[in-house]
């Protein structure tokens, strides 16, 4: 199956959520209220509009027809349990001091990521102050920062139709094919965005290597005749001007200086050997990565309360009884492509029909 395919972390716990409530049932939700969608390139979902603002308002028409009372700039600080049971909930406690007594809580206040709308980890320290093990947080989904300064000279240059492969080691630990950006600090894009998911999981960050297969269609040996027909073509031209139909303009620099050929070496004079040499670094562009941009510039967070604490089948916590935890906060994530966002729907939903259920 397609969603958990795409899950990076703790897919089984989301049996139940994904097949309680799956993309088709979020699809139909906002056609209902009144947000006609689109399906993309990659079987990505979007607006008719492509405003954002479209889900926003369709959300809130809907909080609207259910009477839900929506309390604004209203910071939670905590919540409180019975002073004869402390693993029951009966209330939620506000900055101002007030407490709104309740039997069933749903948090989901979110990770670490976009921190500006709010999601700054208070709902990590609430459940840690209840007895939940959080898994340490990294950002995830996010632009990775190489040791080499020659991305900075290809800022803005985005590369359709690459393979990238990740390597720590000896182990590839991520591959697949698409887009991907330069950056003045290294690499973005959406197949470097997976990526970095995969790096984040890496105890030992020290010697991982990102490779870029700049002709991916191509085997070495195809590769290597296209090379002898373009040299052929262009025999008699310096090295330095017989690129235009491999590469970007701006791209023929860097390989060039990559590649160690002398920029101004005719054609006809290059060597078997640098020729191979050549082909080996159009299917394998090496960058070294340092680490990764942090959570203001990370879609998502990885890491999160411990599943093992939580009920697949309700989403309610096992420590403390009437508190059902979605989203984020939890310890899930998925890779690009509004993975995260049915993680989102799907565990809100089964938290909010588990709670109505025993309400």
């Amino acid at each position: 199956d397609v969603l958990f395919s795409n899950v990076c972390t703790n897919s089984k716990f989301l049996y139940s959520a994904f097949y309680g409530y799956d993309n088709h049932m979020v699809m139909d939700f906002f056609e209902k209220q009144g947000c006609p969608l689109k399906v993309e390139r990659g079987e990505r979902v979007f607006p008719v509009s492509d405003h954002s603002s479209d889900v926003i308002a369709a959300l809130e028409r809907t909080l609207k027809q259910k009477g839900v009372q929506v309390l604004l700039r209203t910071k939670v600080i905590g919540i409180e349990t019975a002073t004869d049971d402390k693993n029951r909930i009966t209330g939620v406690c506000l900055a101002n001091k007030h407490v709104i007594g309740c039997d069933a809580c749903i948090l989901c206040t979110g990770g670490l990521s976009y921190q500006t709308t709010g999601s700054d980890g208070d709902g990590h320290t609430i459940l840690e102050s209840c007895g939940h093990t959080i898994i340490k947080c990294e950002p995830a989904l996010v632009p990775l920062e190489t040791r080499e300064t020659w991305c900075r000279d290809l800022m803005g240059l985005s590369l359709k139709n690459v393979e990238i492969r990740l390597i720590n080691g000896k182990k590839e630990i991520y591959r697949d094919f698409g887009e991907m950006l330069f950056t003045h600090f290294g690499v973005s894009g959406p197949l470097v965005l997976s990526a970095s998911s995969f790096y984040a999981k890496q105890k030992n960050k020290e010697n991982i290597q990102l490779f870029i297969d700049l002709k991916p269609a191509l085997s070495v040996e195809q590769l290597d005749k296209r090379l002898l027909r373009d040299f052929e073509e262009n025999k008699n031209k310096q090295f330095k001007n017989a690129l235009n139909g491999l590469f970007p303009v701006k791209l023929i620099p860097v390989m060039i200086a990559l590649s160690g050929i002398q920029p101004e070496k005719k054609i006809n004079e290059l060597t078997k050997e640098e020729r191979n040499g050549f082909v080996r670094l159009i299917k394998n562009l090496p960058l070294t990565i340092t680490g990764t941009r942090d959570f203001a510039e990370a879609i998502i967070t990885q890491g999160g309360v411990s599943v093992k604490e939580v009920n697949p089948s309700t989403m309610e916590s096992k420590i403390i009884r009437g508190l059902y935890i979605a989203g984020e906060l939890l310890d899930l994530d998925a890779l690009t492509g509004g993975f995260n966002l049915q993680i989102a729907w799907s565990t809100g939903y089964l938290a909010g029909s588990s709670c109505a259920d025993a309400g």
